[in-house]
């Protein structure tokens, strides 16, 4: 993507699914569709995808894209047993494809590209005339913790925020899709909202809750190296993030929408 790249930790990639983790369009495929995924990581959403296009006669068929390399090729190797399923790698801002897919979609991905609207763009042109484009993305600025965060994982939050804001991602990126789609040339905008919540008691809570300590190790290097904190806070900010997971944390509340549009 443009500007600062980011590569996404496969821990979470692994745990995703299409039902919980982009329900909207779960509701939306049906066997025989195309559909172009792109940012698909390690494929764990873009394999439920093909499962649930598939139709007999082979019709029904799916393309995973990604800018990592070392993604696709674990993407590849659990997609064996799904012959509708490929994966290319390749930039949401230069996709080759034209008129192509009856659905075009991208979930957690804009949040990371500078120039968005490029993309949507994109994903547009590369949709059949009649075809939709789906976007599934975060406003992290606006996620909420109950009670509130620790004063060590409060500073590192902030400092994330500030990070991404100096790369040109925008931390807001769910509200301002609707627009973006708009200025694209989609039509008939819907917007849903598609918030990830966590509850202690929920069985996978300290799973869900726990992926910050994923963020911690694995972008707070990258933060603290360009000033935005010290390693000593990223670490800090960890440890106090791990202790209130088990003993404070009762609520998250991922704030999430999903955006779709028509192709002309």
């Amino acid at each position: 993507m443009s500007g600062q790249s980011h590569r996404s930790d496969p821990r979470i990639l692994h745990r995703r699914t299409l039902q919980r983790d982009h329900r909207r369009l779960s509701g939306i495929l049906r066997p025989g569709m195309s559909v172009l995924d792109v940012g698909c990581g390690v494929g764990a959403i873009t394999a439920g995808i093909a499962k649930a296009v598939a139709a007999p006669g082979g019709d029904g068929r799916v393309v995973g894209l990604d800018r990592d390399p070392d993604n696709l090729a674990v993407a590849r190797e659990h997609a064996g047993e799904l012959p509708n399923l490929s994966y290319e790698l390749g930039d949401a801002l230069i996709l080759p494809f034209e008129s192509a897919f009856d659905i075009v979609t991208a979930a957690r991905t804009l949040q990371w590209i500078s120039e968005p609207g490029i993309a949507l763009a994109n994903m547009k042109k590369a949709a059949k005339p009649g075809g939709r484009v789906v976007v599934l993305d975060y406003n992290l600025a606006d996620n909420r913790w109950e009670p509130g965060l620790p004063a060590e994982f409060a500073r590192f939050y902030a400092a994330f925020l500030d990070w991404r804001a100096s790369n040109q991602w925008d931390n807001r990126m769910a509200d301002h899709l609707p627009d973006l789609f708009r200025a694209s040339g989609l039509a008939e905008v819907q917007v849903h909202i598609s918030d990830e919540i966590a509850e202690r008691g929920d069985p996978d809570f300290s799973q869900t809750a726990g992926i910050w300590t994923y963020v911690t190790g694995t972008l707070g290097p990258r933060i603290a190296a360009a000033g935005f904190l010290t390693e000593s806070e990223c670490v800090d900010a960890e440890r106090a993030y791990l202790d209130w997971v088990a003993n404070g944390l009762n609520r998250q509340t991922m704030v999430m929408r999903t955006v779709e549009g028509i192709a002309p």
